[in-house]
């Protein structure tokens, strides 16, 4: 997303220095919060199915090889709505804090902040790839649960669950398959 952006060759050149910086949080936070929401998600099926109802011993006792070979059911609309939920709130809770961490600032703190966030080139990548996951996920996830019934925490959640798989793809293609960054001459 940061290459949408003009970048100055000095950091007190730098147009748009606010939007660039407030774009680069706002994305992360959604990644952040599609991790959360999905730790979330985990923690309730898990804890789902340990919650029974209470049954007879030997209801229970022929009840055992049926649920242990019983296959899990995935709900990816309740997956979907959770981590659209947790990604708004995370979205929210950065849009504060970002606005606590810059308030006051000077306007050439803001460009240099921008500035290094468009000078980097991990961040250059991670953000090609975040950008991709992003409308990857929410087609996907319109694909698979259906767009009447995706809602916006459903498509919310498909664009943060999307961010997360390009961050991801981004580490195994980086890290992975080209082995880390080439030291500059």
């Amino acid at each position: 997303m940061s290459r949408f952006f003009p970048h100055a060759s000095y950091a007190e050149d730098q147009p748009l220095a606010k939007t660039i910086l407030t774009t680069h949080v706002l994305t992360r936070a959604l990644t952040t919060g599609s991790l959360i929401g999905t730790g979330v998600f985990s923690a309730q099926a898990a804890l789902a199915r340990f919650r029974t109802p209470a049954q007879p011993a030997s209801a229970a006792a022929e009840a055992l090889p049926k649920a242990a070979t019983a296959a899990v059911k995935f709900d990816t609309a309740r997956l979907l709505r959770t981590t659209g939920t947790s990604s708004l709130v995370t979205l929210g809770l950065i849009s504060l804090a970002l606005a606590g961490r810059m308030y006051g600032r000077e306007e050439i703190e803001w460009k240099d902040r921008s500035w290094r966030v468009l000078e980097n080139q991990g961040q250059l990548e991670t953000d090609d790839w975040a950008l991709g996951g992003v409308l990857a996920g929410v087609g996907v996830a319109a694909g698979r649960v259906g767009v009447g019934a995706l809602g916006w925490r459903g498509a919310l959640g498909g664009a943060g669950l999307g961010s997360v798989a390009g961050m991801f793809g981004y580490l195994g293609w980086r890290y992975g398959v080209k082995g880390g960054f080439e030291e500059k001459q």
